[in-house]
């Protein structure tokens, strides 16, 4: 199963692998039938997760229900707990949108609910993060994870998610980072796609985010806040959540 998955996910261009992963994953639900873990995202249970990695596979990483990682269970308690994500009058820009995510968003009453992306075949704007369609001050609440060490200028990127929010409105920003580096690096001159699956571990990085992740989020103008949430909760909790140990949610605000 665990190769399967990598060459997947590896080989499959995203935005066929959002089309076909919920087919291929109606087998795998009764495959893993059981109690032992749990998905707060969609509520079902299995006796585990699916393995889930490019390279390294990681174990108990994907729900084989809602397709949600470890990452989005994680968030999704974080906007149950720490926000009014769910009872407030919001309007917020979903870019690149998680397939867990948007069903059970389009739900909810208090949101109105635009998805982006640039080539995703579950968004219903086509976008360039670059240059956001949209006016300033047009949002209450911006998500857009993994999606920046993809850009060609991140830093633009963000000004651009800042500039659409409204004054006092929020982002989540999540990016996969190294925490061996310090500092991010990157190197523009690196254009080939295998050396980039060497240097950044996927052929389509652009950079590999270090510690300095929050920092750089700032340079764009975001008021920044580090939440160790995930080390708030319950031991229990997150291994029968099947929750990463050690993430940080980046809590982004524009000032008012």
């Amino acid at each position: 199963m665990k190769e399967i998955i990598r060459f997947a996910i590896r080989k499959i261009p995203r935005r066929y692998l959002q089309i076909v992963s919920p087919v291929a994953m109606k087998a795998m639900k009764l495959i893993y039938k059981g109690n032992n873990v749990e998905c707060p995202v969609c509520n079902s249970t299995f006796s585990k997760m699916l393995p889930y990695g490019r390279i390294i596979s990681r174990e108990n990483a994907l729900c084989p229900e809602c397709l949600s990682l470890e990452r989005h269970r994680l968030m999704w308690l974080y906007l149950n707990q720490k926000t009014n994500f769910f009872t407030a009058n919001n309007k917020l820009l979903h870019i690149a949108p998680e397939h867990c995510f948007i069903n059970r968003f389009e739900k909810l009453k208090n949101l109105e609910y635009i998805t982006a992306d640039i080539e995703s075949p579950l968004a219903k704007v086509k976008m360039d993060v670059h240059d956001i369609p949209f006016k300033e001050n047009t949002f209450d609440i911006v998500f857009c994870n993994h999606v920046l060490e993809h850009v060609e200028n991140d830093i633009r990127a963000m000004q651009e998610m800042l500039r659409v929010l409204k004054p006092g409105g929020w982002a989540i920003l999540q990016s996969p980072i190294d925490p061996s580096r310090v500092i991010t690096f990157e190197d523009k001159s690196i254009t080939d796609p295998a050396e980039r699956e060497r240097v950044h571990g996927q052929d389509d990085h652009m950079r590999t985010y270090g510690l300095d992740y929050g920092d750089r989020i700032k340079r764009s103008g975001f008021i920044v806040k580090e939440d160790a949430f995930v080390k708030e909760l319950p031991d229990e909790l997150v291994k029968r959540y099947c929750l990463p140990s050690e993430e940080i949610i980046y809590l982004c605000t524009k000032a008012s």
